[in-house]
């Protein structure tokens, strides 16, 4: 129903930043909070940040007062912007929406491909 492609990773030094979006195809569906997660090499998938529709937003404790999610509800996109980059935030980050019905019913959570974020060296 809804088709999402995550994009902006690429190859970044600590310290410095990087900023990824997501665009959401359009349809019928109403998008409601849309979020960012990441996956480490052995390691769990992780929320790193979500923002609803309204612009509340909540962040990991890893990446909080680093990272910033911000959206744009006419284009259908959202954003994460990261600085200063540590060597643990490298991963495949992932972007996810809630997609909900005319009735505002949970149609259910789609993701993106990901987007990968490496060291430099």
């Amino acid at each position: 129903q809804v088709q999402l492609v995550d994009s902006g990773g690429g190859l970044v030094q600590a310290g410095k930043s990087l900023e990824l979006s997501c665009v959401a195809s359009r349809s019928i569906f109403t998008i409601n909070t849309m979020g960012w997660y990441r996956q480490a090499p052995g390691k769990q998938r992780e929320l790193v940040a979500t923002i609803s529709r309204g612009g509340n937003t909540n962040y990991a404790d890893s990446v909080k007062d680093r990272f910033t999610i911000s959206r744009d509800n006419a284009k259908n996109m959202v954003y994460l912007q990261m600085n200063s980059l540590k060597p643990e935030d490298k991963a495949v980050y992932y972007c996810y929406a809630d997609i909900r019905d005319s009735n505002w019913y949970r149609v259910g959570d789609y993701w993106g491909q990901g987007t990968q974020v490496t060291g430099s060296s």
